[in-house]
């Protein structure tokens, strides 16, 4: 590939194990598949599930030694239908089910996993944005079937995920009630929550019943708590708890409260979607980009060189999103 130079500094692991199991060093410039585009790449982000995929605790088929990370924004380098050099692009589905990951100088991104990053469009935001909008969208409207006017409690509001699920729902003219933390109040509003009520206030489930009278539309837990002996009594009838969060945990489910409101749960894992779903998501998400109303709250930017750190602040529950650049 002319231009191309053969070898790119990456962080990739040789074996499952914590972060410290990282390495970053040299490992050759991927040649692209027929149906793949070589990207450049600009900004990356870590993901809970990437620190999963990593440990061993989301198992998917892989190969050593295994570049880490899910998403990316970057520039094209060799050209395929619909992409041309030069082009600004994103990917948020990297490094799962035998895909190499983004954290390095170059990547080979599938082309129906690629999509143009809208003009003027700020890279950290977008790279910051593409995973948890894509998983705000996906759970609220594929699973959850949101529906204007409907009432959606997000649960860790101030979050990655979070912050999407709130403005997504917003935007959809849903009426949103974010949990998070009180100093994170101001944050969740100017991403469209309506009514705050701080997760740790003793009495944040009868605050919720208050102010939704008329019972729950949507319960979109992202913290991993899963009171479900608390919350699903106070789902509307019809109402649906999304469930993306919480390996490992076994709560307590009342039966009766739930088939009597004619209400569901849902296990969501991002990991599983389809490529014309995260098209369908990539699509609304550039609107979102290309206005300026999609927003992140980035909490760290970090060089690729200190990746095992990255996965260390995130598994330590480092508030904001981790934005790494090669």
């Amino acid at each position: 590939m002319d231009g191309i130079p053969e070898s790119m500094t990456a962080a990739y692991i040789t074996e499952l194990g914590p972060a410290d199991a990282i390495r970053v060093g040299r490992l050759p410039v991927p040649a692209p598949a027929p149906s793949e585009v070589l990207v450049k790449v600009e900004a990356l982000a870590v993901n809970g599930v990437d620190t999963f995929i990593r440990s061993g605790a989301y198992r998917t088929r892989m190969s050593f030694p295994f570049v880490i990370g899910r998403d990316l924004v970057g520039t094209v380098v060799t050209p395929a239908p619909g992409f041309a050099p030069g082009d600004r692009v994103w990917c948020n589905s990297l490094g799962y089910d035998g895909r190499q990951g983004s954290f390095a100088e170059y990547a080979a991104v599938p082309v129906d996993r690629l999509y143009h990053l809208p003009a003027g469009a700020d890279p950290e935001t977008a790279v910051a944005s593409a995973h948890p909008a894509a998983t705000a969208y996906l759970g609220l409207f594929r699973e959850a079937g949101l529906r204007v006017g409907e009432v959606v409690v997000v649960c860790g509001a101030a979050g990655g995920v979070g912050t999407a699920t709130v403005q997504l729902a917003a935007a959809a003219g849903a009426r949103v009630i974010a949990t998070a933390r009180e100093e994170d109040a101001d944050w969740c509003r100017s991403c469209g929550a309506e009514e705050v009520v701080d997760y740790r206030d003793p009495d944040v489930y009868r605050k919720i019943a208050e102010l939704a009278p008329d019972g729950v539309d949507v319960w979109w837990d992202n913290a991993g708590v899963h009171d479900l002996e608390q919350a699903v009594p106070l789902l509307a009838r019809g109402g649906r708890v999304i469930i993306l969060a919480g390996l490992g945990k076994r709560p307590v489910l009342p039966v009766g409260a739930l088939y009597t409101r004619d209400a569901s749960l849902r296990g969501f894992a991002i990991s599983n979607a389809t490529v014309p779903e995260l098209a369908e998501a990539a699509t609304a998400i550039n609107h979102l980009l290309a206005r300026g109303s999609l927003v992140a709250r980035i909490g760290a930017r970090l060089p690729l060189a200190e990746a095992a750190r990255a996965h260390r602040l995130r598994e330590s529950g480092h508030r904001g999103r981790i934005v790494v650049v090669p």
